[in-house]
């Protein structure tokens, strides 16, 4: 499954991290003010946790093997894949407009992300929400009200996630498949145009 995939190679990098005494963190971490000549950053941030703290990374990971799995099962590998990666994208577009000079690892914006789309997917066949309200309540709480932790990232990436959930439910027919690429392309689209406007206006 494309979800445990991503969570060994979390961990794999996360070991790189302890190993490389910091220098894996310090090439892959999400800067701001090196988007222009570091773009990659905004994605790889997703890979790097705090190497101060274990809790980090195994709330993360924990996260993502318990709803991963679950999610991945509704919408398959590829659709997965592109919910957490745009997800990771828009947590780091949302650091740039809203937290410009922070320096922020982990996949909180991606798993963030997840949350929103099973959500979305949840309230659309039925299913009672208020567990997952309320767990997406709690840590969006706790990011506004623990210093160092990236709401920011955590908000985009919720945003983006249910987004993604959504257009997905509107085009769900086969004939309807090709649409659903586009609008998934367009919300990746739309990110990196967020990204050079912020890039240009300072």
């Amino acid at each position: 499954m494309v979800s445990y995939s991503i969570l060994a190679v979390t961990l794999a990098v996360f070991v790189l991290q302890w190993v490389t005494q910091g220098a894996v963190t310090a090439a892959l971490a999400y800067f701001p003010p090196l988007t222009a000549i570091e773009p990659w950053r905004m994605l790889t941030v997703a890979l790097v946790h705090s190497d101060s703290s274990i809790f980090h990374i195994m709330f993360n990971m924990y996260s993502l093997w318990v709803l991963g799995p679950l999610l991945e099962s509704l919408i398959g590998r590829a659709r997965f894949a592109a919910v957490y990666v745009l997800s990771a994208l828009g947590g780091s577009v949302a650091v740039l407009w809203l937290a410009p000079l922070s320096i922020v690892v982990g996949a909180s914006g991606a798993i963030f992300g997840l949350l929103g789309a099973f959500f979305v997917i949840q309230r659309r066949l039925g299913g009672r929400n208020i567990q997952l309200v309320v767990i997406i309540a709690i840590n969006l709480a706790l990011g506004f009200l623990i210093p160092g932790v990236s709401w920011q990232s955590h908000v985009g990436g919720l945003l983006v996630g249910a987004a993604c959930a959504a257009i997905m439910l509107r085009t769900r027919r086969t004939d309807q498949q090709r649409k659903q690429a586009w609008l998934l392309a367009g919300i990746g689209a739309l990110l990196v145009a967020a990204t050079v406007l912020r890039l240009v206006i300072g």
